[in-house]
């Protein structure tokens, strides 16, 4: 892996940790997702028309296909992990989910795009989903009532990040779709699916806008520019690298739940960062 990617990863990192955050302390459900993709399709459309106009890129039916598949898939993401934080602890529903989803990709890139990682390599993504799932064991002991709803959610969100890591990979790096239009139609797609439920829930939406308004614009924000970081990476690192990579925002996750929404212990998990760090210097060297 190169140190661009690597670098733009570990940013991306950072930034994605912080709209989790944001989100699971708002946990408003679908109001919530279309609050901050409208938001985000309003904030990043300065930046979209000015991609269209220097980069024209080629948008034609499969491109336009792509697109919506990939609002389709993040839609799914979105909802269920907004259901996940309203009904578990952040520092159990996003490390399943966080070491679900690459170990999916990871998986696939290598059957479907050839990718062959070296030795070393698949070990260090096996570290860094290891340490992920290890990292849950210090939330379990806390509220036992909250495990099964946080596991289940957990794993199906990572079967979406997995599913639409593989799917925006190949729109970025075979189809040429720039990123940030990708992240933007994928976004006002989510705004249009979800408008018809918003605006039969009018008074929710205020409800929710008036206790949540922050976070919904701090999400908004955060969310587009993590993902394009990770999209840029992927236009020149396999996504055998990328993936398992991105689990180091696992480690900011689980100390903003422990620390901060007192969600567990943080001492036991010192050993399952080593392992997370261990496998992103691996990822990072070969």
């Amino acid at each position: 892996m190169t140190g661009l990617a690597l670098a733009l990863i570990l940013i991306a990192a950072f930034v994605h940790a912080g709209w989790n955050y944001l989100a699971k302390r708002a946990a408003g459900g679908a109001i919530f997702v279309w609050l901050f993709a409208a938001l985000s399709s309003l904030f990043y459309l300065p930046l979209f028309i000015a991609t269209l106009i220097f980069l024209r890129p080629v948008l034609g039916p499969t491109e336009l296909l792509f697109c919506l598949g990939s609002a389709g898939l993040h839609l799914g993401y979105f909802l269920l992990l907004q259901t996940g934080y309203g009904r578990g602890d952040l520092s159990l529903v996003y490390p399943l989910a966080r070491a679900t989803g690459p170990s999916v990709a990871t998986l696939a890139a290598i059957v479907l795009f050839a990718e062959r990682p070296t030795v070393l390599a698949l070990v260090g993504g096996a570290c860094i989903i290891v340490g992920a799932f290890f990292l849950t064991r210090g939330a379990s002991a806390v509220r036992g009532h909250r495990i099964r709803n946080s596991v289940v959610f957990g794993v199906f969100t990572g079967l979406f990040i997995g599913s639409y890591t593989l799917w925006d990979s190949y729109a970025v790096r075979s189809l040429l779709i720039p990123p940030l239009v990708l992240d933007y139609c994928a976004n006002l797609g989510r705004t249009l699916f979800l408008a018809p439920y918003a605006a039969r829930r009018r008074a929710r939406v205020i409800a929710v806008w008036r206790a949540h308004h922050r976070a919904a614009i701090g999400v908004a924000i955060l969310c587009p520019l993590s993902y394009i970081l990770v999209l840029t990476a992927l236009t020149f690192t396999p996504v055998s690298y990328v993936a398992p990579a991105r689990e180091v925002s696992v480690l900011i996750v689980v100390v903003l739940g422990t620390r901060f929404l007192s969600e567990g212990r943080l001492a036991p998990r010192l050993a399952a960062a080593s392992v997370i760090l261990a496998g992103l210097w691996l990822l990072a060297t070969h």
